[in-house]
């Protein structure tokens, strides 16, 4: 065994996982190239012991076979291997000029989900205002929507028509390149996607004239939308691939619809229901009445007032509101009854209600 990685971090061979851990934090802080006690050499070497102590399947496949072990030295001793340092503080290493996140995304092999080039159109929301009266019934609504749309020229393959698309040359098709990083690790080998081909492994021999190699264009198109009856304010439809067009025939992104329902001047809505507020006098109110009343989808209908109603009372006129989404039949409409108080009375209505407070009234 050429090197004791036990020795190097000062650690029994029967140290815990946080023994270990404790044991490097030290000796990096002590030997770290930027601090004046900094040995590079010593650096590397805790390092490199760490990797394989703070592993399971490495330090046991170290203690078995020694240093030897595939993939124990060389920038392949750390394949797969990711340390914990969660905990370590990285701030001691503010002074020097490097990403310490991309070397540890790069150098362990983390995948760094947020920087991979995800290929889809953008979503688009669009708002549209109803009346009141439109929830009553499905009906059908066309709205123009200036978009990303694909080039008519290419078919959205970026390529000139007449000419081929071939492999990218920079990537031979896989999409990916590698870039090798300077470190105080040593050499690192990063994938990365490809630039020219922003990973898709091919490029056109010749880009389309019109999108410029894209695939897509700005332009402008109608798009015919189903509001099905019953529908209310900031209900949701999602009308999938109608968003912006990818680029090079990638997936598009989906319209995303928001039902705003305007007030209405007489009605108010809860729901499935519908409410109303009717004024009625002093006499109709004692002696109940027969008024029209105006319906949402209908002609002014005949409501009955019964005798002696108290004001703030509601009347139910069922079935006579909104459509139930996607089910059968409708909510009720409700009217509350106002009773006015006449605020000023000629000479005769005095006289009347006098002789009726004289009978009790």
């Amino acid at each position: 065994m050429s090197a004791n990685y036990y020795k190097i971090l000062g650690v029994p061979q029967s140290a815990s996982q946080d023994e270990i851990k404790n044991a490097y934090r030290k000796l990096a802080h002590q030997y770290h190239p930027d601090k004046k006690t900094g040995d590079e050499a010593k650096f590397k070497e805790i390092n490199e012991a760490y990797q394989v102590l703070s592993d399971k399947d490495k330090r046991a496949q170290y203690d078995r076979f020694g240093r030897v072990f595939q993939g124990a030295s060389g920038a392949g001793a750390y394949e797969g291997v990711w340390p914990d340092f969660r905990d370590f503080d990285f701030s001691r290493f503010s002074g020097m000029e490097f990403d310490f996140e991309d070397i540890l995304d790069d150098f362990f092999g983390r995948p760094n989900f947020q920087k991979r080039n995800f290929k889809r159109g953008a979503d688009i929301q669009v708002d549209i205002e109803i009346n009141l009266e439109d929830t009553l019934k499905t009906f059908k609504k066309t709205i123009k929507i200036k978009k990303f749309v694909n080039c008519s020229r290419c078919n959205g393959s970026g390529a000139e028509p007449g000419t081929n698309i071939k492999e990218c040359f920079a990537c031979r098709g896989t999409g990916r390149v590698q870039q090798i990083k300077q470190t105080f690790f040593g050499s690192i080998t990063r994938t990365t996607i490809c630039p020219d081909c922003k990973g898709e492994g091919k490029i056109p021999e010749k880009p389309c004239n019109v999108c410029k190699g894209l695939g897509r264009i700005m332009g402008q198109e109608e798009i015919e939308i189903i509001i099905p009856a019953g529908v209310d304010t900031n209900q949701i439809f999602n009308l999938r691939g109608k968003g912006q067009a990818g680029p090079k025939n990638s997936q598009p992104g989906d319209l995303i619809i928001r039902i705003l329902v305007k007030p209405h001047k007489i009605f108010k809505r809860k729901g499935d229901n519908l409410y109303l507020e009717k004024n009625i006098s002093l006499t109709q109110a004692a002696l109940g009445d027969e008024i029209e009343l105006p319906i949402l989808d209908e002609k002014n209908i005949v409501l009955k007032i019964p005798a002696g109603i108290q004001s703030g009372e509601l009347l139910k006129i069922s079935g006579k509101g909104i459509p139930h989404f996607a089910g059968f039949g409708r909510g009720n409409l409700y009217i509350k009854i106002i009773v006015q108080t006449p605020k000023r009375l000629n000479k005769k209505q005095k006289e009347l209600l006098e002789k009726l407070k004289k009978e009790g009234l």
